[in-house]
């Protein structure tokens, strides 16, 4: 029911001092002027039936008295960066002759492009957009270019600021009413910035959302014009939600722009067949603009420059020996990974109450939960990791430690425990420490903890080293030191050595619970018989590289590892920006550093 539809119905019980009418909600509050007025509108609409004939409804009523409603004060919306909506752009006979212009059937010249999709119908001019690929062919304009009819409201446009190019792209969208268009962002690299577009036939609410969540939604009037530049263009999706009634202001005092949260001035309007002429430019050279995150030119130049040789290489080592690996032997590797360490407990009890802190690499949660005074959140490239997580009702999700889906600056401190050995070249691990010191907020902290190839020191041999039970094998902490100090020296101080330059098979494959022979190396994971094993997709079967099936028991996985020698976490640190080596140390086998951003 609409607001005035529920009106009528309540008036007949009094006199209504307030209505409120939340949107999506199926229910409304309404107060009256004295307790017997609500009183019988309490008995005599209780079950009431209201018919609706517009929409053909027959509508019960179910009252019942409430003392207070809880309902905060709507914050007042602006329309988004760079978005404009003219009221009445074109008079009521221009609207007539460009909607009579349009011939929605296939012409024969191929001079435009009728197109019948699922919840609209479409016509295109100057150059076909295609949806296969969101984008447009620019090696193949439409011949006839745009319709002459729409040069004087170009214009129009020119002439009054709204756009800097004369448009070459004209799409026509017609909605019935219960139609729309998914959200969505113009393609950067097919248009120039000006997007216009000219409402007509109907009026109809459009969504805007930015890509923090949130949501403003824009009245766009019958003959008005709506121009999107900048960052409402570029950064924030627009759509029209399919259904047949919009919520609007009830009161004329706002025909146009966003529509307001008060839930005392809305009520439903129904919608009619709109007809939109949507002008664009074709873009010759690639989107240079300042939101790359959603720009497919600058992504596409990222791509090329990340997906080099080596890179790629680098990926395709990761992905069979740690991140196909850890999906497979999840469950088992959850099971041994259970008892904190204590530095690592120290460093989160001893932060600040109410810090937020992030745990990048949390595998299956183990210090989530250990500072019951701080708000942690975990991400893990192992989805199935994550999900042990969330059985535990921790927060975590999944990412690569490389790309963390989250606002710089946004936490008091991060830990990074046991995650960029995985990494194969010195640049993706450089890469991971900068993107974890991008997370914090100046005066933050990161504890990160990297498998160390000295698996003795200080004439201490490792928890590692010590849980070999039958290890018949001499140790020499001498050679290991000097296979690692020539590394050091001829490697991380000089030169990047990647471990993808070796062709996968000549990495060597550790033999657990000795020491380290070389840096770069894969070692072995005996997966517990009876282990449950994840499920792969349908029509899948092929297992994991690196994984090796033994006979009478379960099977070996091999996992990546780029094994630190001393002094080479701290060298790569010294060469992030902002940052201040706080403390360093050596802690069972692992080089562990606690850096501050400054």
């Amino acid at each position: 029911m609409n607001r005035q539809q529920m009106l009528e119905v309540l008036e007949t019980c009094g006199r209504v001092e307030a209505l409120l009418m939340p949107p999506n909600k199926p229910y409304s509050f309404v107060q009256y002027g004295t307790i017997e007025e609500a009183k019988k509108a309490y008995r005599l609409l209780g079950g009431k039936k209201v018919i609706l004939d517009d929409l053909s409804l027959n509508i019960t009523l179910y009252v019942n008295f409430v003392e207070k409603v809880h309902l905060e004060d709507p914050l007042p919306l602006t329309l988004p960066p760079g978005l404009l909506v003219i009221e009445e752009f074109v008079s009521f006979e221009e609207e007539e002759k460009l909607l009579e212009s349009i011939a929605w059937t296939v012409d024969t010249d191929k001079e435009n492009t009728v197109v019948s999709l699922k919840h609209r119908r479409v016509k295109h001019y100057g150059y076909e957009f295609r949806y296969d690929n969101n984008n447009v062919d620019k090696e193949k304009p439409l011949p006839g270019g745009l319709p002459e009819i729409c040069n004087s409201l170009l214009e129009k446009c020119l002439n009054q600021g709204f756009a800097k190019y004369k448009p070459d792209q004209l799409t026509i969208n017609q909605y019935e009413p219960g139609q729309g268009i998914p959200p969505h962002v113009d393609t950067h690299s097919a248009f120039e910035d000006e997007i216009i577009s000219l409402s007509l036939g109907a009026e109809i609410v459009m969504d805007f959302k930015h890509p923090d969540g949130r949501t403003v939604a824009v009245m766009l009037p019958r003959r008005s014009l709506l121009v999107m530049t900048g960052e409402s263009r570029y950064l924030w999706t627009h759509g029209i939600t399919p259904r047949k009634f919009d919520i609007i202001q009830a009161t004329e005092k706002q025909k146009t722009g966003t529509v307001s949260c008060d839930t005392g001035d809305l009520t439903l309007n129904r919608r009619g067949t709109r007809t939109s002429f949507t002008f664009r430019k074709v873009r010759s050279i690639p989107c240079n603009c300042v939101y790359p995150s959603v720009c497919d030119s600058q992504q596409d130049q990222q791509k090329s420059i990340a997906l080099s040789d080596p890179d790629r290489e680098a990926l395709q080592l990761e992905q069979e020996y740690v991140h196909k690996v850890y999906e497979e032997i999840a469950e088992h590797f959850s099971s041994t990974r259970h008892t904190p360490w204590p530095k690592i407990v120290d460093f989160l009890q001893t932060l600040p109450e109410g810090s937020i802190v992030a745990d990048v690499g949390c595998g299956n949660g183990k210090y989530l939960g250990i500072n019951k005074d701080i708000y942690m959140v975990g991400c893990d490239r192992s989805k199935s990791l994550v999900g042990i997580c969330a059985e535990k009702k921790f927060e975590a999700f999944v990412c690569d430690a490389l790309l963390v889906p989250v606002r710089s600056d946004s936490f008091d401190a991060c830990i990074s425990i046991a995650v960029i050995h995985h990494f194969s070249t010195e640049e993706r691990r450089m890469a991971t420490l900068s993107e974890l010191t991008r997370l914090l907020r100046p005066g933050g902290k990161v504890l990160i903890y990297v498998w160390a190839m000295e698996q003795e020191f200080n004439k201490q041999k490792s928890k590692y080293l010590k849980d070999n039970r039958n290890n018949d094998q001499i140790f020499d902490s001498s050679s290991q030191s000097a296979a690692c100090s020539e590394q050091a020296l001829g490697n991380f101080k000089d030169k990047q050595y990647n471990a993808c330059q070796a062709i996968t098979p000549k990495l060597p494959v550790h033999t657990n619970r000795t020491s380290f022979n070389s840096q770069d190396v894969l070692v072995p994971w005996h997966l517990k018989s009876g282990t449950k094993v994840i499920d792969r997709p349908a029509g899948t079967t092929k297992p994991s590289e690196g994984s090796v099936q033994q006979h009478g028991s379960g099977p070996v996985f091999h996992r990546y590892y780029h094994v630190f020698c001393e002094g080479e976490l701290e060298a790569a640190c010294k060469k992030l920006d902002n940052i201040r080596i706080q403390q360093s140390y050596y802690d069972q086998g692992n080089w562990c550093v606690i850096l501050e951003k400054l």
